[in-house]
């Protein structure tokens, strides 16, 4: 959340970030958000006039009376004054709840690094890694996996609908492989491993910003809560409305979990296969950190991703994501892709993202210098996040990448975990 003081006082440069990431509605947000705030700011003062009157008019009546003196002029008028402030206070609360509402509708703005773009054709290539293999000969994983009889795609459709595949034999077998691989790597590189709940509370979807910008993207059970789209949710929430020792920063979480998401709209090929799903796994990463040391955990946890996917054997490419690509809760962000060459396309399989103190003033999650009982000014963290990685189109860049006559090779990262160098 952007803080109210930002949006008085650099709103031109608030107004250039919605239209730099082409979220044209919440600039309407903005407008209705300063008038409001317009407003209430003279309302507040009307209100503490009222209440300095009230107030010096009941020290009076107290005076009085201590005195023994008649008090029928004071109080005949006091009744009135404290039904006014009454009203304003009420109006008040209102348009501060209207305000905090609107405030929700704001998105992030693009750190200074970011290019500015209109859409993927204007992302940049800012890393890759490995020679994409010729498509020549390879075929789509789909293929290879049913062949194989590792995903059941026809009884996924029957169980509960398209977008829920289901892991057989093999195919589960390199799921639990991967999670192994994942959560080991992370825990040796400092993040401490996370098994959070599966559902969440629109208070802790709104502290990330899912809602209310993706309510639409995610499932709603009839009580309430919400399946998580990414661990990112609740690993996050955990210390929302904490005053955390700078000392003890950066603190590392990993989760591996399922993740559901709508993902309305998609067509054509990009739902082929396991290239797009409603549940899918996927290993996170979840860092909070002084605001002086984000970007460099920004780049520490997306070498941390690059690392696998290198293990993996996959060719990649890490892009650096323009302002019209980026998204509504990213102060900066990368995408990682790996070569898929049985479609012969590139697949995202990580997003790593800085949302510097934007989650973290919505969580109210704050830092204080000084060690255990400083005494030190507090100011909110920087929170990052980062998919290490996602499951269904690594394995699709797998499978198509590392296939053999009648099963695929297994990468040296994964033989201890499935016991051999092949598959099937």
């Amino acid at each position: 959340m952007v803080d109210l003081r930002t949006l008085r006082e650099r709103t031109d440069d608030v107004r250039a970030a919605i239209r730099a990431k082409q979220l044209f509605e919440a600039e309407a947000s903005l407008d209705a958000l300063l008038a409001l705030d317009a407003e209430r700011r003279t309302l507040r003062l009307e209100l503490e006039e009222r209440q300095a009157e009230r107030n010096a008019r009941s020290r009076e009546i107290g005076n009085r009376k201590r005195r023994g003196e008649e008090v029928d002029d004071l109080l005949s008028g006091l009744s009135d004054l404290s039904a006014t402030v009454k009203s304003l206070e009420e109006r008040d609360r209102e348009a501060a709840e209207r305000i905090a509402a609107l405030a929700l509708e704001i998105p992030n703005l693009p750190h200074a690094s970011v290019p500015y773009g209109a859409g993927p054709e204007d992302n940049v290539v800012a890393r890759s890694h490995g020679m994409p293999l010729d498509p020549g000969g390879r075929r789509p994983h789909w293929e290879t996996l049913e062949e194989l009889g590792w995903v059941d795609f026809v009884a996924g459709t029957t169980l509960t609908g398209a977008g829920f595949p289901v892991f057989r034999g093999h195919g589960a077998r390199l799921v639990r492989a991967l999670a192994a691989f994942f959560l080991d790597r992370l825990g040796a590189a400092g993040f401490l491993e996370i098994a959070p709940p599966l559902l969440v509370n629109a208070a802790s979807a709104t502290a990330t910003g899912q809602l209310p910008d993706k309510e639409g993207q995610m499932y709603r059970v009839d009580d309430g809560y919400y399946l998580i789209p990414t661990s990112e949710v609740p690993v996050t929430n955990l210390h929302r409305g904490e005053i955390l020792d700078e000392d003890a920063l950066p603190i590392r979480y990993c989760a591996y979990t399922a993740c559901f998401r709508r993902e309305a709209g998609s067509h054509g090929r990009d739902v082929r296969g396991l290239n797009r799903l409603h549940q899918f796994d996927k290993v996170e990463m979840v860092v909070l950190t002084r605001p002086e040391d984000s970007y460099e955990a920004l780049e520490a946890m997306t070498e941390v991703a690059e690392g696998m996917l290198a293990d993996l054997g996959l060719a990649y490419r890490r892009l650096l994501m323009c302002t019209g690509d980026m998204g509504f809760t990213q102060a900066k962000k990368y995408d990682l892709e790996v070569w898929s060459p049985g479609q012969a396309r590139w697949l995202e399989v990580s997003s790593v993202s800085n949302m510097e103190a934007f989650q973290a003033a919505r969580l109210d999650t704050r830092c204080r210098p000084g060690g255990p009982g400083g005494k030190g000014k507090t100011r909110h963290l920087h929170t990052l996040n980062g998919s290490a990685l996602a499951f269904p189109r690594t394995i699709a860049a797998l499978v198509e990448t590392h296939a053999v006559d009648g099963g695929v090779s297994v990468p040296e990262v994964l033989r201890p975990y499935l016991g051999g160098d092949r598959l099937g």
